[in-house]
């Protein structure tokens, strides 16, 4: 069933009730998922603003710029929302070689093992930095 916002030219993101919307950051050149985040308004704003990715933490409640730790930042080449406007699409090119915080290409480093419920396999053990050296807590 399609509604008159499916095809509207405004852009009107629907932020949920916690004032955030999900953000997919996808590889511009191979359309790889690289992570999925949150925004705010002002994370989106500045990342239109900027070419650059900012989220929001939910755990840290603030903003984060994307590789502003780690120097891994994500250049933004697009911006698309879905069809009812509550879902994100940043189309990036990776800056560092990696999305991941825990050193990796992607956040999507682990699969669920065929006929399981339970259990992980890994299909990427590379780290492209060591996330120990790289976020070293600041006393």
């Amino acid at each position: 069933m399609s509604s008159a916002c499916d095809e509207t030219s405004y852009f009107t993101p629907r932020f949920n009730e916690a004032g955030l919307i999900t953000a997919i950051a996808q590889d511009a050149e191979t359309r790889e998922i690289l992570m999925v985040a949150y925004m705010n308004e002002e994370a989106l704003r500045e990342t239109a603003r900027t070419g650059r990715a900012v989220y929001y933490s939910r755990s840290r409640q603030k903003l984060w710029r994307k590789g502003e730790e780690s120097g891994n930042y994500q250049e933004v080449r697009e911006i698309r929302i879905d069809c009812d406007q509550d879902c994100v699409l940043l189309l990036v090119e990776q800056k560092g070689g990696a999305a991941c915080h825990t050193g990796r290409k992607a956040c999507f480093y682990r699969r669920l093992k065929s006929g399981s419920m339970e259990e992980l396999e890994f299909i990427d053990q590379t780290r492209l930095f060591d996330p120990a050296a790289v976020y070293k807590k600041k006393t």
